[in-house]
Formats: structure tokens, sequence, C-alpha cells
């Protein structure tokens, strides 16, 4: 199978061409001939003018590149070795949705043939692989895993807005159905992942390797906001409190904050539902998530409380809020958790304006029902720095006085103003 990659005598293809697939086919592309597979129209034609719709990616990386993009699902059968990336979100009951993933497997299962290689990178919970997607590929293409087509699992660990850690500056887990096709699998890696490769002894091992790095992270992020609650109370500043711990050695300097986006808010209820399944309520995990869940309308009440004591009647309240993206210096919105903090402060009849110089107001509208502005308007009497963009780091004490009444209140999410906030009222978690 390798041989064959390397030599062009057969494709391989990447189905989903997101934050997870497009990195990884325009890697493939310098030593594969590729096919890049998607369903978004939209975003097919901005890949087909070399364009990528995260902005994640600069155009000259598509340059000398085998790739051909597509949403052509018959020209797929052109590839025998099949990367599926797409995304694996969850419902609004929080539920792992699968549709995604077994749209893109009903895909394949369609045209695979003997000898070919299906490999997922989305997340799943552990046993997904062999419970969910095989008997459908087996069902709907007649062919048997192991005997006549191979199937594999290596998680992604696309970071980003991270350029330090990179696809091919980060170990890749394999994983695959019996030691050759592991081989095969991680020989077909290991031609883009410099750092290398680590084999996983099970596809299960492999999924929940994936499952918890973001739950670990999760549940040390949701210790951090329950204990930044707690200083609140105390009048500390946590930051404060965080950089004085930090000088031991072994302190780990996790900070207090938002929990959105599609891995470390979405990753662990994945394993919540496979504990369910197994009869076993995960305490801890699912105490992290409502915890981290519960962030935006504590800090929106926050806000309100601070306002109220400045004896501003809410109805005339007016908020500013910096960033909606889930992250900084992104520009994916999905599962933002700056969105609750909006919906609760209008809860109290609070006025709120968004602006976001890295997230597309069309989008936002769309997803949130948010129309934002291209720049703040008037004064306000808090600005929430929601999102530590580049753009909003470097702002002084004299940007927000700007956009402040002379009372106003500044609330840092991340703490990023702590030490330069002097005049203004100022409140971080």
């Amino acid at each position: 199978m390798y041989n064959q990659l390397i030599s062009k005598k057969i494709k391989l293809a990447v189905i989903g061409l997101g934050y997870v697939g497009l990195p990884l086919a325009l890697e493939f592309a310098k030593h594969f001939s590729v096919i890049g597979y998607d369903i978004n129209q939209r975003n097919l034609k901005l890949l087909q003018s070399k364009i990528d719709p995260s902005k994640e990616i600069p155009q000259e990386s598509f340059h000398n590149r085998d790739i051909h993009f597509t949403s052509n699902s018959e020209e797929l059968r052109d590839a025998s070795f099949f990367v599926i990336a797409v995304p694996t979100p969850i419902d609004k009951y929080n539920k792992p949705d699968l549709r995604p993933l077994l749209s893109a497997t009903l895909t394949v299962a369609n045209i695979i043939q003997p000898g070919d290689y299906v490999i997922y990178e989305s997340t799943v919970y552990p046993g997904c692989t062999y419970e969910e997607c095989v008997p459908l590929l087996e069902r709907v293409s007649g062919l048997r895993v192991r005997r006549d087509f191979k199937v594999g699992y290596s998680p992604e660990r696309i970071n980003p807005g991270d350029a330090e850690h990179s696809l091919q500056d980060t170990i890749k887990i394999v994983s695959a159905c019996d030691s050759e096709s592991l081989e095969t699998t991680a020989k077909v890696y290991e031609s883009v992942v410099t750092a290398g490769v680590h084999r996983a002894p099970d596809i299960r091992v492999a999924e929940a390797a994936k499952i918890i790095e973001n739950t670990q992270r999760d549940v040390n992020i949701a210790l951090m906001n329950e204990l930044s609650i707690l200083f609140n109370r105390m009048g500390i500043n946590t930051y404060d409190v965080i950089q004085a711990a930090a000088t031991k050695w072994n302190f780990v300097p996790y900070t207090p904050g938002l929990v959105g986006g599609h891995c470390i808010g979405v990753d662990p209820y994945y394993m919540v539902h496979k504990a369910s399944e197994l009869k076993y309520h995960p305490q801890m995990i699912a105490s992290g998530r409502f915890v981290n869940d519960s962030m935006g309308g504590y800090i929106a009440k926050q806000t309100v409380k601070k306002l109220l004591s400045n004896d501003l009647p809410l109805l005339r309240a007016k908020v500013l809020i910096l960033g909606v993206t889930y992250k900084e210096n992104v520009s994916d919105i999905r599962n933002s958790k700056v969105v609750d903090i909006v919906r609760e402060l209008q809860s109290f009849r609070v006025a709120v304006d968004v602006v976001d110089p890295h997230a597309d107001p069309h989008a936002v509208e769309e997803e949130y029902q948010i129309k934002m502005l291209p720049k703040p308007g008037g004064k306000y009497h808090a600005v929430i720095v929601a999102v530590a963009h580049k753009d909003y780091v470097k702002m002084t004490e004299n940007d927000f006085k700007e956009l402040l009444d002379p009372k106003g209140l500044v609330v840092d999410l991340r703490g990023v103003f702590k030490d330069t906030i002097k005049e203004l009222r100022y409140w971080s978690l």
C-alpha cells in the first residue's frame, strides 16, 4: 500500500477539510496524490482558489501540492487510502452527534474496494470505531474488516492558532486493526510527521488517549474556575494566586476562563456518554463540565452585580464584549461560550454590543442570532474582554477610557490587564 501511494499508482483521500483535514491533506499532498473531499460548497470554492476558509493556512502552502478538491463522491473511487476527519460535535442534550461521522463513513462504504484502508481522525468515545463505523462499512460494502479492508484510528492533534505545535512537530498516535495495517498506517503518517508516531496497541487505546487529553485539561480548568469563584468571594485576585503558586517547581499553572470550542468543551461528554452505557457515573468529569459550562452565566451575573453597585439601572446599562470566537486569534466560533455571557446579560435587559476582528459576522448571526458591530459604538458602562485576541492585549487604560463611562468597569477574563488598569474599575476571574 505505502509503495503504491508514494509512487502515485493509487491516491489518498481526505474526507472533511476543516481545521483537521485541510492541513493534513496539504501535507500528504507533498508526497502522495491526494483527493480532498468536502460537501461544503462555499468552502470548496475557496479551497479551489487556494484559500483556507479558516484563515489558518497561508496561500503559499497550497503551492506545489498534488491535490484535487471535490465534492463529487464518485471521484473518491480513484482512492484506496481514506482518512476521515469530519467534526464530531454534541447535540443540545450534550450527547454525541455522530451524524457527520456516519455520513462520511457511508460515503466511503459505497465506494470502498478490497485492499483499501479507512483511517479515522475524528474524536470519538472508546469503542466507537468498531461499534458504529466498522459495521456500517461492512454492511454497505459487503466486505469484511481485516479480511477485505483495513481500518485504523489516528486521533487529530491540531491546535488552531498555535504555530508552535504544528502537525509536523507533534507526535502522532496511530492504531489499526492488525499488525500489518498498523505498520502501513504508521509509515504513511511518518511521511508527514517529523516528530514521529506512537503505535498504540489497540484502536480503543488510541480513541481513549484522545478523549483523556482534553478531559484532563477540562477538569483542571474547572478546578481553577471553581477556585476563582471562591477567591472572588474572598477578595483575592486569582491570577495573583496562580503567579505565586507557580514559583513551586511542580505546580502546573492552569488558568480560569471560558471553555468552548470543539475539543475541551465537547470531548468529555463523549466519555460521559460511554460511561453511562457502562452504568457508571463519572463524577469528576461531569462536575468539571458543569462548572465550566456555568462560567458564562457566572461572569454575566458578576458584571450585573457590579453595575448595580454603581447605582446604575440595568435598563440603561450598555455593555461591550470584545471577542466572540472560542479562543484567541482564531476565526472559529463553534461552541463559543461568550454567547452565554451575551444571553445572560440580555436576560437582565442589558444592552449588549459584540465586536471581533476575527469572527465572520454572517456566521455569528446565522449560528447564534447575534448581530456583531464592525466597531464599538458610543460609551459603555462595562467592557468585557472575553477573548484575548492580540488586537485587544495591546490595549492601554486610555483605550478603555475612550470606550467607557467615567465610572465604567473593565471585566478582564484572562487577567491580561490586572497590572495596567489603575484608575478604572476592574474585575477579573
